[in-house]
């Protein structure tokens, strides 16, 4: 590509038929060629290609080179792509596959994750249904154990009341238990009303917190933890219960035992002396489980001391260890030597006078057989009940008599009603206690019933 001047023919090229017109184009041309300004040599381009010239403007041209540098920058970029294809194919190709890679193991780990969480979630349901079971369990056994508590006749108040008020101490008075007395009172003692609260209707208050509540505030394990805690006050306080009533019962069945020693009495005697009930059945041998725990071995120990109280309740019955009047014991004469009211001078008493009026009934102080009924010299109108193994009691000076020799009498009966008939000075009752036939103190025997009384 040249620059050129605007001379385009300075050689005339000649046609065989342009003989007769050289000159008019010579003339031409000359006339066009001064009419035409040349243009300026830096706004011109011209390209030579195979003898031929092309002349090109300036924005022509950098369009026509600006085409050729981006065909020719296209073409570096497309061979560049080819090149490299596979290089950036490859690394693009790992980089995908590390993503997939990456996800996938992302993925693994959260599955991971969710299994063990939910694993530990099934392990902890089942812990929680185990620790669940043996709750209900407890409260099963526990509450089978306050049924056996209520039907104890011996249980005085598992679970104390609350303390009365002022309002209702006079209400307690009326209902408290009597001050024991010789004449109308077993050894078999009575629960005051106020230690009669039965262990299951105290049981379900103690062992009802509210579930839910707490369980939404302080999770499962805190309710199962409550819980606990509520059996095991629930079981302290029935083994409480039982150690109580064990001891009470031995407690009494020692002094039953004593008073039989004190008062130089042979209890296998006296218990061969009871007289026995219409009763049977199979001998069955009283036996625990194997399983059998702490609160089942006391219970079986005292089921077995109450038949043994029971069977020391039947054999005092026959020994006339209470008062034969009603009231306050008040003597007018005791046993022994003592001055004779007709005659002045010393002579043995053989039993003790209670000051009674005329008509008060006079009660036989153990169980047993009328002997004798009927009016017997000093004695007046006198009553003898046998009451086996050698023990026998006398009732004096009686207005009447009420029973009739052979005649069963019980702890308690009226045999008599006091009077003055006999050697007396007036109305009262004369009370013999004998044994072997030999007249012995009754005070000794009422001591007894003092003692036993007290427990």
């Amino acid at each position: 590509m040249s620059k050129s001047s605007a001379q385009f023919s300075q050689y005339p090229q000649h046609h065989p038929h342009d003989h007769g017109r050289a000159f008019q184009r010579r003339h031409a041309a000359t006339a066009t060629t001064t009419a035409i300004p040349l243009p300026d040599a830096d706004d011109a381009y011209t390209i030579a290609h195979h003898g031929k010239q092309v002349r090109l403007g300036p924005v022509v041209f950098w369009i026509v080179v600006g085409t050729v540098v981006l065909l020719g920058l296209w073409s570096a970029a497309t061979a560049t792509y080819f090149a490299f294809r596979d290089d950036v194919l490859t690394r693009l190709i790992a980089r995908q596959a590390e993503m997939q890679y990456a996800y996938e193991d992302r993925i693994t780990e959260l599955r991971a994750k969710v299994d063990r969480t939910t694993s530990r979630q099934l392990l902890d349901q089942e812990q929680f249904d185990q620790k669940l079971d043996q709750i209900m369990k407890r409260q099963t056994a526990l509450e089978s154990r306050a049924t056996a508590l209520g039907a104890m006749p011996d249980v005085t108040g598992s679970i104390p009341r609350a303390t009365p008020q002022r309002g209702d101490a006079s209400q307690g008075a009326t209902q408290g238990t009597p001050k024991p007395s010789p004449i109308s009172d077993t050894v078999i003692f009575v629960a005051p009303p106020d230690r009669e609260a039965r262990l299951e209707s105290r049981a379900p208050a103690v062992m009802a917190p509210p579930t839910n509540q707490f369980a939404k505030n302080q999770g499962f394990d805190n309710v199962l933890v409550r819980l606990t805690s509520s059996l095991d006050q629930v079981e302290r306080r029935q083994m409480a219960s039982l150690s109580a009533v064990e001891e009470g019962m031995d407690s009494r069945m020692r002094r039953m035992r004593g008073v039989v020693s004190d008062l130089g009495l042979n209890l296998a005697n006296l218990e061969a002396a009871v007289p026995r009930a219409a009763m049977g059945g199979p001998f069955v041998p009283v036996k625990l489980t194997a399983n059998a725990g702490p609160f089942e071995k006391q219970l079986n120990r005292i089921n077995i001391a109450r038949a043994e109280l029971d069977r020391l309740n039947r054999t005092l019955a026959l020994v006339p260890y209470r008062k034969p009047v009603i009231g306050e014991v008040e003597f007018t004469s005791g046993f022994g030597v003592r001055s004779d009211p007709f005659l002045g001078r010393p002579a043995m008493h053989t039993g003790l006078d209670f000051r009674a009026a005329t008509g008060d009934p006079a009660r036989v102080t153990a169980s047993g057989k009328v002997v004798s009924a009927g009016w017997s010299g000093g004695y007046g109108r006198m009553v003898e009940v046998d009451h086996g193994n050698g023990l026998s009691t006398r009732y004096g000076h009686l207005s009447e008599i009420n029973v009739k020799v052979g005649e069963i009498v019980k702890l308690g009966q009226v045999v008599g009603l006091v009077g003055s008939t006999g050697r007396s000075t007036g109305p009262h009752l004369h009370y013999e206690t004998r044994i072997d036939g030999e007249a012995v103190d009754p005070q000794k025997f009422l001591r007894a019933g003092v003692r036993l009384s007290a427990g």
